[in-house]
């Protein structure tokens, strides 16, 4: 799947291309005689078209959640998502207890989402991860304490893909009364979430990590008019006072087209996927060695995280840039890298740490891509060793 620059695409992880299919149900929203009209105008019919293309997309994604339909908030993203679940939950909730439990390798919205919380006077318990980047469902409930509110926890982590034991967790939480929160980011669409079956609370998700456009996501809060949220914005009250702003009709169009999309080929697409990454792995693994970091029996197949011994990241995502497209866990400040968070709290250290690389995959790869992408990496270690030799 090249890019605009011809560069094979493996930062899916990061974000997706839009779907054709999603583009069209979008200009439905943008273009004709009245579908484009700001939801919140009731007084008129084209303002109740859009509303009412707004409330069938809340009950597609309902749907596809098992949930009710007044149980979707619409957001930005995940990270406004998670913003509003934490904080909400917190400051709403103050009096019952300031004590929130997460872990150590959550997305960075919900790390310093976190750490505001903590610079206000609340208290913040954060469970490290196994070496194989799960974390032990008893640790979660040993950090669960009398005044504990919330725990929020990442379904499958960005950087390396590890599942959590999300059933385990959520049965704690049940059990010890506190509510739960999952990032269901990058397992939303890939992963069949069925909300009647899990007592997950509030669940966060983005619609560009399915196929769908960035800046639109939503908030699921169960039995939402018995569980009290604080809302992070005012302004007219759309989406029952918690996000106000006017909705954007497209885009909310677009995620509940995305949703639908993928929920319709999810059997396949893992199946497709799960291959792919498997050939990917076998087939750089017999040119260069490599070590995989994460657990390998509950590991997501969109995504795999691995270090190559002598090489950097920024070395080698450099020597790829023009021919495969992946990406690091580490950030760039100062021109210092910053080893992923995820990958120390693992107990990954040395060249591993350093060296670490995310190549992340969807549904429109195919066996050329992956054949291209390992050899396009394995030519590129080459380069950079005659390079330092």
């Amino acid at each position: 799947m090249p890019t605009g620059n011809s560069a094979l695409y493996f930062d899916s992880a990061a974000t997706t291309r839009v779907a054709p299919e999603v583009c069209a149900a979008m200009l439905k929203h943008l273009e004709g005689t009245g579908a484009f009209a700001n939801p919140s105008s009731a007084q008129h019919e084209a303002g109740r078209l859009a509303a009412d293309g707004v409330e069938q997309a809340r009950a597609d994604v309902a749907g596809e959640l098992c949930c009710a339909t007044d149980e979707i908030l619409f957001t930005s993203g995940a990270t406004e998502s998670i913003n509003l679940a934490l904080r909400g939950v917190m400051l709403a909730n103050a009096r019952h207890g300031r004590h929130l439990v997460t872990t150590q390798i959550e997305h960075k919205a919900a790390l310093a989402c976190c750490q505001a919380l903590a610079d206000e006077g609340f208290e913040i318990t954060r469970v490290p991860p196994g070496r194989d980047g799960r974390v032990d469902p008893a640790a979660i409930a040993d950090a669960v304490r009398p005044d504990t509110l919330l725990v929020s926890v990442m379904h499958t982590n960005n950087e390396t893909g590890v599942m959590q034991p999300m059933q385990e967790i959520a049965a704690i939480a049940e059990d010890r009364g506190v509510l739960l929160h999952v990032d269901a980011a990058q397992a939303a669409g890939k992963l069949r979430i069925d909300l009647t079956q899990t007592p997950i609370d509030l669940l966060s998700l983005s619609a560009h990590k399915f196929h769908g456009p960035k800046g639109i996501g939503c908030l699921f809060v169960r039995d939402r008019g018995r569980l009290p949220l604080r809302p992070l914005t005012f302004g007219g009250g759309q989406e029952f006072g918690l996000r106000p702003g006017t909705l954007p009709t497209h885009q909310i169009a677009g995620l509940a087209a995305a949703l639908r999309l993928v929920s319709e080929h999810r059997d396949r697409d893992h199946q497709q996927v799960s291959r792919l990454r498997a050939r990917f792995i076998e087939t750089l693994s017999a040119q260069v060695p490599l070590s995989v970091h994460g657990a390998a029996d509950a590991t997501s197949p969109y995504i795999v995280n691995l270090s190559i011994p002598g090489i950097r990241s920024d070395a080698l995502i450099n020597q790829c840039a023009s021919e495969i497209a992946i990406a690091s866990g580490s950030a760039c400040s100062s021109g210092t890298v910053e080893p992923s968070h995820v990958l120390r709290a693992m107990g990954v250290e040395g060249d591993l740490l350093y060296g670490a690389v995310r190549v992340s995959f969807d549904r429109y790869h195919t066996a050329a891509d992956i054949e291209a992408a390992a050899g396009a990496i394995a030519q590129s270690v080459k380069r950079i060793r005659e390079l330092d030799a």
